[in-house]
């Protein structure tokens, strides 16, 4: 549910090997690319001991070269494994007591994704089972994953919320996720109770804002999920925003493919009646992410673009975590001296536009 169309993720060792066969038996494999440290691109990554093999892969490339691709950025997402955390969201995935088994490349691809999911059971040695779509728990003599302190920093979370990292923590019967003030419990899963099941096997209280949601139902029932149709189905006409205090136009493209004229032409219509409809010039932010635009379709969207900008727009920013969109768009949107002033996120595009305002006023 964390994938994203268009898309390039890392997986892990161990529970991450599984969004493979997920995403598989989803029928979603063709609208990302999936990726191994030893070199696999795209296609279908094995598990356990075939780790770093895949079915039909787009390309099997050097070790080193994948992790210049790692280390440049081009992760969108990398889903990780998870031995111990602490209350900071700090990750030990390296030392298990006296025995050091090693990062391997897990610090270069934590450090240098755009998006992380760690994923590992709650605890070590609990037991669980599934029952009429509810998770049933029995600990026994299950140790604790999330400790006051864990044994060796793999990953630092006051770091990578200082720096704006969006970082979730999935395991079997809660998720988490990554704030200043520390790890948030955001969701539990149905059957699970909060208290005996979470709190009380936790070194550590987390951050509760509220009523944790429930996990999604679909993933605790045998059926397919149907993720492919949550992928692709935001309607165009739900895609757009308008903070009339702040003046702020906001269109959410996220996620589209857009491969034939009929496409285009919905979207441009749709972004013409909708700016059209706030009768004043807009400052204006456009999220890109994981957005695929067919080459030979490239030259009729930045006239698009650029005839938008022309009649709406008093600025406009744009934002996407792929380092490929942001230079393949940035160059077409130049071609029709259109300024692209793209960047690596939502808040960096914000500051920019902000600062736009400024000096204009």
């Amino acid at each position: 549910m964390e994938l994203r169309p268009n898309s390039v993720v890392n997986l892990g060792v161990g529970i991450p090997e599984g969004v493979a066969n997920v995403a598989h038996e989803e029928h979603v494999l063709g609208y990302l690319t999936l990726t191994a440290e030893p070199g696999v691109i795209g296609g279908l990554p094995a598990g356990g001991l075939d780790f770093g093999a895949a079915l039909n892969p787009h390309a099997v490339i050097e070790e080193s070269a994948q992790f210049d691709f790692y280390d440049g950025g081009g992760l969108d997402a990398a889903f990780l494994g998870l031995a111990q955390c602490d209350r900071d969201g700090t990750v030990n995935v390296s030392r298990f007591g006296p025995r050091l088994a090693g990062a391997g490349g897990f610090i270069d691809i934590s450090q240098n994704a755009q998006r992380l999911v760690f994923m590992g059971t709650f605890a070590s040695r609990s037991r669980t089972r599934i029952e009429d779509g509810r998770l049933l728990v029995a600990d026994g003599n299950a140790q604790p994953k999330f400790v006051p302190a864990v044994d060796q920093r793999s990953f630092s979370g006051p770091h990578a919320a200082a720096r704006g990292q969006p970082v979730l923590y999935v395991t079997e019967r809660c998720v988490f996720r990554l704030t200043a003030e520390g790890l948030e419990l955001t969701e539990i899963a149905p059957g699970v109770d909060l208290e005996r099941d979470v709190l009380a096997r936790m070194g550590f209280a987390p951050v509760i804002r509220r009523q944790p949601n429930l996990m999604d139902l679909r993933i605790f029932q045998p059926a397919v999920m149907d993720l492919r149709h949550d992928m692709l189905s935001i309607p165009i006409e739900n895609r757009f925003s308008y903070d009339e205090a702040e003046n702020l136009f906001f269109v959410n493209l996220e996620g589209l493919s857009v491969t034939t004229a009929a496409q285009l032409e919905r979207i441009r219509a749709a972004t013409d009646e909708h700016a059209a409809a706030i009768g004043r010039r807009v400052y204006a932010i456009v999220n890109y992410d994981n957005v695929y635009i067919a080459p030979d379709l490239m030259d009729r969207y930045s006239e698009a673009v650029r005839s938008i900008a022309e009649r709406y727009y008093l600025g406009v920013t744009r934002y996407t975590t792929s380092s490929f969109t942001r230079l393949k768009l940035g160059h077409v949107l130049q071609s029709r001296d259109v300024a692209p002033h793209i960047h690596e996120s939502r808040r960096k595009a914000a500051a920019w536009l902000a600062h736009q305002r400024t000096s204009q006023a």
